[in-house]
């Protein structure tokens, strides 16, 4: 088993991987001194690598006051990485079957991004009037932009425990009363209280938080948890149309690549010959006839739906972790 050291020094060597295949050269090669940034042993750290990482870490437009030293720390911690890499060399471990495996994969992955990116770079801007239609239609996001204390109670889902839990939340039982409930019939739970943004919940999620007042509260349902949610607190905090259009456009282009993204690969897989083999020869029938996880939403305090309605969802889609991707 490699030891820490070991570990440590294959780590430092894989971060020089992008930047080998970006610039890579003979060292044998002088540089003019102007594209040398620094010399370490009989290596060489050229400005151009540190642009580029200056440029993937987006943190090349800093302000003037801030620029040489932030390239100087930069600079710096290619120094360390360039000393873990001549050691890593020297004892070999650029020629371990695990490295060169790693090696390959980071250099297949830089390859692929490197060609969907070439896709998605042609791919025309979302314009103001869209940005400002996104703004209109999703009031919840900007224009009524609340941020919501939510208390949370997750537990296993058990066959006719969902429908108690909604009983209890329309008759305004505490989420302190539901906990022991919850304790008497010896179920296991977790519970805990969060503050989030509306761009902190999943699109699906927030059209139905976004109605509650105040102790009214929802049920979550998949088929292997349930999760009961009760509203304690919430504060209104808009954001005006000047503030969101930059970032709406930048969603709206985010969403628009990779939507673009997912469409090529599946053009490219439409005209490709692949074949599964062995154990995975049945792959593709197995991931078909997985069950979708559903959510049932119901259980709000006084709420005027008081029926319960189900529509289709990942899992992840009723994470309330999940955020909106390019609104933070």
């Amino acid at each position: 088993m490699p030891s820490f050291q070991q570990k440590f020094t294959l780590r430092m060597l894989l971060l020089g991987v992008a930047l080998g295949l970006v610039a890579c050269g003979s060292k044998d090669m002088e540089k003019p001194a102007s594209q040398v940034a620094a010399k370490v042993n009989s290596g060489e750290i050229s400005v151009h690598q540190l642009n580029y990482v200056l440029t993937r870490t987006g943190v090349g437009a800093s302000s003037p006051e801030t620029a040489p030293k932030i390239r100087r720390e930069i600079l710096d911690k290619l120094i360390d990485q360039e000393l873990a890499v001549e050691q890593a060399v020297e004892k070999k471990l650029d020629r371990s079957p695990e490295v060169l495996m790693a090696i390959e994969s980071a250099r297949r992955e830089i390859l692929a991004r490197a060609y969907i990116e070439q896709i998605t770079a042609a791919m025309a801007k979302p314009t103001i009037d869209e940005a400002k239609k996104y703004y209109s239609e999703n009031p919840q996001l900007f224009a009524q932009r609340r941020i919501y204390n939510i208390q949370e109670i997750m537990l296993p889902a058990t066959a006719g425990v969902a429908d108690e839990l909604r009983g209890m939340l329309d008759s305004g039982k505490s989420m302190e009363d539901i906990a022991n409930w919850l304790k008497g019939k010896e179920i296991k739970f977790a519970a805990g209280n969060a503050t989030r943004a509306a761009e902190q919940i999943p699109l699906e999620l927030l059209p139905k938080i976004h109605p509650l007042k105040v102790g009214q509260g929802l049920i979550l349902q998949s088929p292997q948890s349930i999760t009961v949610m009760r509203l304690a607190a919430s504060q209104s905090v808009p954001v005006s149309e000047e503030a969101a259009l930059p970032r709406i456009q930048q969603f709206l282009g985010n969403q628009r690549a990779a939507e673009a993204a997912k469409q090529e690969v599946k053009t490219l897989k439409s005209k490709a010959k692949i074949t599964y083999m062995g154990e995975f020869s049945n792959a593709g029938t197995n991931a078909a006839t997985q069950p979708a996880a559903t959510v049932i939403q119901g259980g709000t305090n006084n709420s005027s739906n008081g029926s319960a309605s189900k529509s289709s969802a990942s899992a992840a889609d009723i994470a309330v972790e999940k955020g909106v991707v390019g609104l933070k």
